[in-house]
This record gives C-alpha cells, sequence and structure tokens, in this order.
C-alpha cells in the first residue's frame, strides 16, 4: 500500500480521495477581442453575407420579402 498518497482524517481513518490536485495558472487569455475569436467572427460574417446573397439571387426576392412569405 502506498501511503504517501493517503491522508488521515480527524477520526483516524485513512482517506485516499482527499488529494488535492496540482493547481497551475495558465498565463494565455484566451476570452475576450483575440486574434483568433476575430477572425472566427469575420469568417461566419462572410458566410452569412454569402448566404444572404446566394438566397436572393436564387429566390428573386429580397429577404424581408422572402421571410415574409416563408412565415405566414
Amino acid at each position: 500500500m502506498n501511503s504517501r498518497k493517503m491522508i488521515v482524517d480527524d477520526q483516524g481513518l485513512m482517506n485516499n480521495f482527499a488529494v488535492e490536485p496540482t493547481m497551475y495558472v495558465d498565463a494565455n487569455v484566451s476570452t475576450g477581442f483575440t486574434k483568433y475569436a476575430e477572425k472566427v467572427n469575420g469568417r461566419f460574417a462572410m458566410i452569412g453575407f454569402v448566404s444572404l446573397v446566394a438566397t436572393e439571387i436564387l429566390t428573386g426576392q429580397s429577404f424581408i420579402s422572402f421571410i415574409k412569405d416563408f412565415l405566414g
């Protein structure tokens, strides 16, 4: 039995699940206006714009009138 990873509680019982994990701090910030997030947002915007133009060309009507006809 490996006793270095065991902890004895107040009642004298061994508890091997009470070992704390090693904590670390990541120095890189991955939220907010990062270059990667801006690239992804720009690409989704381009896909949306091209889809809008393609819908208008294929249906022959504006996007607003297409939505009005589609919804009701």
